[in-house]
């Protein structure tokens, strides 16, 4: 079974149930359309497709990316699109993501900003503010048209708090920017906040097994040091954050590591860096700390560039990202004759051999 319909009957089967125990309240609940119903036989091999999707599928980013517009297109559908002031509306009572990808949300702000919004956010009611607004999902949507100033198009559904998790969880899981540790956080958040490990499942579309191994992560490790090393969204899939979590389960390991993140090395890093400093540093038999690569980036107040230059014994490299990333590196390669006039002339040049 493909991402695409394991999304659909997911949230059919769970949001149904949801809407059930609450009255049935069908018209203020998330519906997925009419669909017939299945022979118990059909219904436990639909099941087993299902569950053998999540894994088949985990990394088909492409795929996600198609569940994540037609879930929110089922969510939005039939209700009317309207704009909104950015300050009326407040973030969800779950957290969803790790820290901040700058140069990804630049990228958003310059989309918005050149093309328009082209999906509207979803949000409820705020259950306990009359006048505001909750998101359910497009947090970042909200702040890029915050950042620009100008409302924000939305659609407003009366939601439960329930539905509003499973929604919220559903959207964000299909996409394929959110990261393992994101989304076995929030799962723990969810927990957390004393839902049952159904809506957990539900939310982010996975089975008992799954949901288990992402609950074991984050209680093994702690969330200091899953808030220190961040999303690590290119490395950080399940079974690395799983070793992590297995050296995690030691004491000495644990206080080993809660002292390499206060390290100025450690800090300077990317996300994905961290954590493999993290796994090549713990587990040795000295636990002595790996070398890590220098690293350190730069960026203006505008944001509009992020340069992260990489030493490695005499050599260094430059990456430059964001919006004018290219254009500013193009910049520094037509006139390096200039630049290393100006280098010579501030004495700082290596005379040594």
């Amino acid at each position: 079974m493909s991402r695409k319909n394991l999304l659909s009957s997911l949230t059919d089967r769970k949001l149904a149930a949801s809407q059930a125990e609450s009255g049935g309240e069908g018209d203020q609940k998330l519906t997925t359309g009419n669909q017939s119903p299945l022979s118990p036989a059909m219904e436990r091999n639909r099941s087993r497709g299902a569950f053998g999707a999540i894994t088949k599928s985990i990394d088909n980013l492409a795929e996600r990316a198609a569940s994540a517009k037609q879930l929110e297109a089922r969510l939005l559908e039939g209700a009317a699109v309207i704009e909104l002031d950015t300050d009326l509306i407040d973030a969800s009572f779950v957290e969803d993501r790790i820290g901040d990808d700058a140069e990804a949300f630049a990228e958003l702000v310059e989309a918005i900003e050149e093309r328009g919004q082209d999906t509207p956010i979803l949000v409820r009611p705020h259950p306990d503010r009359e006048g505001r607004y909750m998101v359910v999902f497009g947090h970042r949507r909200l702040r890029a048209a915050k950042a620009l100033a100008r409302p924000v198009r939305a659609v407003v559904k009366e939601l439960s708090d329930r539905d509003h998790v499973i929604a919220q969880g559903q959207e964000n899981s299909a996409r394929a920017n959110l990261s393992f540790i994101e989304k076995a956080m929030f799962g723990a958040n969810l927990i957390e906040q004393g839902y049952d490990r159904d809506v957990l499942m539900a939310s982010l579309s996975v089975d008992k097994t799954a949901a288990s191994k992402m609950l074991s992560v984050v209680n093994d490790i702690p969330k200091a040091i899953i808030l220190a090393i961040g999303a690590a969204k290119n490395s950080g899939r399940r079974d690395t954050w799983y070793k992590l979590a297995q050296l995690m389960r030691d004491d000495k390991n644990r206080a080993v590591a809660l002292g390499m993140i206060e390290s100025p090395e450690f800090i300077e890093a990317g996300s994905d860096q961290r954590l493999a400093f993290l796994l090549s540093s713990i587990g040795t038999s000295k636990r002595k700390p790996a070398k890590m690569d220098s690293a350190r980036q730069w960026t203006p107040t505008d944001k509009s560039v992020r340069v992260t230059a990489k030493a490695k014994g005499k050599t260094l490299s430059m990456e430059f990202a964001s919006p004018n990333g290219k254009a500013f590196g193009e910049w520094i390669s037509n006139n390096l004759e200039g630049l290393y006039e100006t280098f010579r002339q501030s004495g700082s040049e290596n005379k040594g051999d």
